[in-house]
């Protein structure tokens, strides 16, 4: 026990990673509490059971319950996802429940329309735990069964198994809140905070990679290095139907540079086969770093 302690504090910039925590637990408890708590419905995951039994045990804060639930989650989990990983788990959740229970019920509930409170709560909640998953650590509860399941269950997607578990949760709401509306804010709490989530850890490094065939490729290449300063990767491929050997350039560039690209291929060769892919990211040299 004591080498997976030294391993899991060896080489790690622990006020960096607490400070992302706070920054996240913070976004994630006003989304949570301030707005999801008062609003008649129940978001999925632990937090959704946490808000049900707030409902009806007002004296039980939604941050200790989450916490409490996810100490047996967390037990039951370190076979599959390792010490080191729940501890820190554990460490966010701890965070969390501080912001939860002590510091967001300061600033009051929001006390506005149910439709605005499911959106600007998925807003906030994407949010942190976007910034929370970025710190190589999550909030624990239904992320952590996910997690586990796929370990025994590998067959099985990340969509099905949160489809089951955070579904069940937000119907659950339905009986609990006793108005169909629980159902469709819940799910459009979890379509926000999924967008949200999704645009902070892949928007800002997403771009495109260009497929070109065309008898040119060299000189689009060096249009390409030239012009907009990304390179390009030849590979040799052989057209089915002619038998012909075709080049096949490879660039990955962002957005606006992908314009750029298109209208170079236009010019140097009209006839040529460009397919435009979407990457969520890419590292090495020009790109991100290696972890």
């Amino acid at each position: 026990m004591k080498q997976k302690l030294s391993t899991y504090f060896a080489g790690r910039n622990l006020p960096r990673e607490i400070f992302n925590d706070c920054i996240g637990s913070l976004l994630y408890a006003i989304g949570i509490y301030y707005f999801a708590s008062n609003a008649d419905f129940a978001p999925g995951g632990i937090s959704g059971v946490a808000i049900i039994i707030n409902y009806f045990f007002h004296f039980l804060p939604i941050g200790t319950v989450s916490l409490i639930l996810n100490i047996p989650i967390i037990l039951g989990s370190k076979r599959y996802l390792g010490v080191g990983y729940l501890l820190r788990t554990f460490r966010t959740l701890v965070i969390s429940a501080f912001f939860m229970d002590l510091v967001v019920p300061l600033l009051g509930m929001y006390q506005g329309m149910h439709l605005l409170a499911a959106i600007y709560a998925g807003a906030f909640s994407g949010a942190g735990l976007a910034i929370i998953y970025n710190n190589n650590t999550c909030t624990g509860g239904t992320d952590l069964v996910i997690m586990s399941a796929r370990k025994v269950k590998p067959h099985l997607s990340i969509g099905q198994i949160t489809m089951v578990i955070d579904g069940s949760i937000i119907f659950a709401g339905w009986l609990v809140f006793k108005n169909i509306d629980a159902v469709l804010y819940g799910f459009l709490f979890t379509a926000v905070s999924t967008i949200v989530i999704d645009k902070m850890m892949y928007g800002f490094t997403a771009g495109k990679l260009a497929m070109i065939i065309s008898d040119d490729s060299a000189e689009i290449a060096k249009i390409i290095g030239q012009k907009i300063m990304r390179g390009s990767t030849r590979l040799l491929a052989k057209g089915s139907y002619s038998g012909s050997d075709k080049d096949v350039l490879l660039c990955a560039c962002n957005r606006a540079q992908q314009v750029q690209l298109n209208q170079i291929v236009k010019e140097i060769d009209p006839s040529a086969f460009v397919i435009i892919l979407d990457y969520n990211e890419v590292r090495g040299q020009g790109f991100l770093p290696h972890d």
